[in-house]
């Protein structure tokens, strides 16, 4: 059986955004975080923000970044909670 998954805190979100500002290399965040380095890409790449008319702002925030995974799975739960909704979300993905 496969080791138990627990989410990225809003703590670890605020460390991983101070280091990826300070230039720390990924291998060292996932260390000293005790996670796989995937796991870091993954953050990274998923709540990455830009913004094209505020070019300074670029960049991945942990409060934000928080906010957008509780949205996430707010939204998985709707799903699940309404079979119906499900079927229909399927099928407008699968029509495009």
């Amino acid at each position: 059986m496969g080791a138990v998954y627990t989410q990225l805190s809003i703590t670890e979100r605020r460390k991983i955004e101070r280091w990826r500002h300070a230039k720390v290399p990924v291998d060292e965040m996932a260390c000293v975080l005790k996670r796989c380095r995937s796991t870091i890409f993954r953050e990274l790449k998923r709540n990455h923000f830009r913004d094209e008319s505020m070019p300074g702002c670029n960049g991945c925030y942990g409060s934000a970044a928080h906010l957008m995974q509780v949205d996430r799975r707010a939204r998985q739960r709707k799903l699940i909670k309404h079979p119906e909704l499900c079927k229909r979300v399927i099928e407008r993905t699968k029509n495009g």
